[in-house]
C-alpha cells in the first residue's frame, strides 16, 4: 500500500472568538478485510478506525471510524479559537500504524 499522506486546511490567523472551519483528508486505501488477493490470500484489514483533533493539548474533535468508511477518510468541523496555537490532528490504523500532522493558527 502506498504511504498514507494526511492533508489539513487551516486559516493561519483568526480574530479572537472566530469560529473557523477546519478540513482534513488522509490519503489512504481503506481495505475491509474481506477481499482476497490474486492467490486467494485474504488481504489483511487495513482501515484508519479513529480520528482526533486537538488544539493546544486539548480535545476539539473526536470520532470513531466503522468499517463502512471510504478510502482517503475527509472530515470538515468548526472550532471556536480564543488564543494562538497548534492543532494536532491523529489518524489511526487497524494495523497500529499513528498519522500525525499539525498546523499552527495566529489569534489576534
Amino acid at each position: 500500500m502506498a504511504k498514507s499522506k494526511p492533508r489539513v486546511k487551516v486559516p493561519k490567523k483568526a480574530a479572537k472568538g472566530d469560529l473557523i472551519t477546519i478540513k482534513t483528508l488522509i490519503s489512504h486505501k481503506m481495505e475491509s478485510g474481506q477481499r482476497k488477493d490474486k492467490e486467494g490470500n485474504p488481504i489483511p484489514r487495513s482501515i484508519i478506525n479513529k480520528f482526533t483533533c486537538d488544539f493546544n493539548g486539548q480535545v476539539v474533535f473526536a470520532c470513531d471510524i466503522e468499517p463502512a468508511i471510504s478510502a482517503n477518510p475527509f472530515f470538515e468541523f468548526s472550532v471556536r479559537v480564543e488564543e494562538s496555537g497548534t492543532f494536532k490532528f491523529t489518524w489511526v490504523d487497524d494495523d497500529g500504524s499513528v498519522y500525525e500532522k499539525t498546523a499552527d493558527i495566529a489569534v489576534q
